[in-house]
């Protein structure tokens, strides 16, 4: 669970107008954050098994999401993707 300044400063960084937390940037920024949480978790406890279904289904809605953005807006997928450093 992330903290509300956390969330405010994703949606400041990424929103495309104040207060804009429903657009695919946003939702896709929020969800990397948790994933990246949740990973650190897991190195640590490993057989924690219910936590790492949420982590799957967390990389699952974020792929959908991407993959959206992209068929919908080339160029705002692209500055997603290098604003997060999710793709190599």
């Amino acid at each position: 669970m992330l903290e509300k300044e956390k969330v405010a400063e994703i949606v400041a960084n990424f929103g495309r107008k104040e207060g804009d937390t429903g657009s695919a940037e946003v939702q896709i920024a929020i969800l990397t954050e948790q994933i990246n949480r949740l990973t650190e978790h897991l190195k640590i406890n490993k057989k924690d098994y219910s936590s790492s279904r949420g982590l799957m289904k967390m990389v699952g809605r974020r792929r959908k999401l991407l993959s959206y953005l992209r068929n919908y807006d080339v160029n705002r997928y692209r500055e997603v993707v290098s604003k997060l450093g999710l793709r190599k």
